[in-house]
């Protein structure tokens, strides 16, 4: 079975683009019909990149024309839906001296995207009623029911990974989308290989439990998009397909 997984977009609608473009190529090379092989966004669509509004855009048009997409929660994905629920409502695994608008968080040009005056010293309580004008509806349904997991055969997709020893179905969110060292750390198998983004590398590493696809597009990296079949992992190039291999 064959799946498809884009990592962490962060705004950078151009790579997006051409991402998916990639994985047309993959699938015309392959003799693969959009039907057998979904293709997974890891999630933190937004921040950071200047055009979080259009990839929202292009994300929901997609699945309302019937591709076969499926977008997963990211941090980042969070605390967008969560500042325009409540603006004041703290983000459980954000350090207290950080929010959402703060320069190292990206927050500001999500809203710049939507065409939201960010100007610096703009209270907070103007800035929300600004982004709740401008943000649509339909962006705001979309974030709310973004879901934080998928099992698909051996495969485990999350956007930040998984509390080490604990099934799936009893996964908390706050870990799914925020977790780091005591993931990143373990080497043993999670009963599946778990696919993630949230802590970027230079470049799509396989580490045997997991494979991290988050190359750092927020900072100016390359969009990792791969090709599982499965637990084969596929880099889609230029030249098409690279195998990853598990590091030793």
């Amino acid at each position: 079975m064959l799946t498809y997984a884009i990592g962490d977009i962060h705004g950078q609608m151009e790579l997006l683009q051409g991402a998916h473009e990639r994985i047309a190529q993959d699938r015309a090379r392959e003799g693969v019909a959009e039907a057998e092989a979904p293709v997974v966004h890891i999630g933190d669509l937004v921040d950071r990149g200047p055009r979080s509004a259009d990839v929202l855009s292009f994300l929901i048009s997609g699945q309302s024309a019937g591709a076969n997409w499926l977008v997963l929660k990211g941090n980042h994905d969070r605390m967008f839906a969560r500042f325009l629920n409540d603006p004041m409502e703290p983000e459980p695994r954000l350090r207290r001296e950080l929010n959402w608008l703060h320069e190292r968080l990206g927050g500001l040009a999500t809203l710049e995207s939507y065409g939201v005056d960010v100007a610096e010293d703009r209270p907070i309580a103007e800035l929300h009623a600004d982004a709740l004008a401008a943000v649509p509806d339909s962006h705001r349904r979309f974030l709310a029911e973004l879901p934080d997991r998928l099992r698909r055969d051996a495969l485990i997709l999350v956007h930040a990974g998984l509390r080490p020893k604990v099934k799936l179905e009893k996964q908390v969110e706050d870990d799914l989308v925020w977790i780091r060292d005591e993931f990143l750390n373990y080497r043993k198998s999670h009963g599946a290989l778990v696919v993630h983004g949230h802590t970027p590398v230079p470049e799509a590493m396989h580490y045997g439990n997991r494979v991290n696809i988050d190359s750092g597009a927020a900072f100016g990296g390359p969009l990792t998009a791969v090709a599982i079949e499965g637990t084969r992992v596929f880099r889609l190039g230029a030249r098409g397909r690279e195998e990853l291999l598990p590091i030793v």
